[in-house]
């Protein structure tokens, strides 16, 4: 008996690779230049919580989508762990199915809905995504505890992804601090 191979799915399908490619384009991509091009990373990220997308963190996935389901989101959540693990990817996914017009809350995201598309393509202003390692600064907090004051222009909540949160200085992490316990209700984090 051979063990299982973490790529069996795919060796043992006798479609040629480019079928496999053009199966995980992102909504809406209308070539197959995407996939000759893109990271193995970008191409087979999950684009939903399903069991058969999201690999190794059944816990976090039921955690969410139960959250989603029942309307119970948090103002904030802290995804941690090493590299490659899917924290960002977990991140975009809860701010689409926070945002996602599905009616059936245990379908969320949908990836069909007019927000879903907006955020796969990056269009939705309302979902910020923010390199702390880059911004870490106070005057980099500052600027965003000014514009989580505003409303969400699209979207039904404005989503902040707070990306290397770790990399943040001291004195700028007290500053966000009263922000990030005590958001306005159209912000998550």
């Amino acid at each position: 008996m051979t063990a299982p191979s973490l790529f069996g799915d795919i060796q043992s399908r006798d479609e040629p690779l480019s079928a496999l490619h053009a199966q995980r384009e992102p909504s809406g991509a209308g070539s197959n230049a995407y996939a000759a091009t893109a990271s193995l990373y970008r191409k087979y990220r999950p684009q939903s919580f399903a069991a058969d997308e999201f690999v190794g963190q059944d816990h976090v996935v039921r955690t969410l989508r139960n959250a989603i389901a029942l309307d119970r989101v948090a103002h904030a959540y802290l995804f941690s762990g090493p590299r490659g693990t899917g924290k960002t990817t977990t991140a975009r996914l809860l701010a689409k199915g926070i945002n996602c017009l599905e009616a059936d809350a245990a379908r969320r995201p949908c990836n069909t809905c007019v927000n879903c598309l907006a955020i796969n393509s990056g269009a939705s202003p309302d979902i910020i995504e923010i390199d702390a390692a880059s911004n870490r600064g106070i005057d980099d907090i500052r600027d965003l505890r000014e514009r989580v004051r505003y409303a969400p222009a699209q979207l039904p909540s404005k989503v902040y992804i707070i990306d290397e949160a770790h990399q943040i200085t001291g004195a700028a992490a007290n500053a966000f601090l009263k922000t990030l316990e005590e958001p306005p209700a159209h912000t998550r984090f």
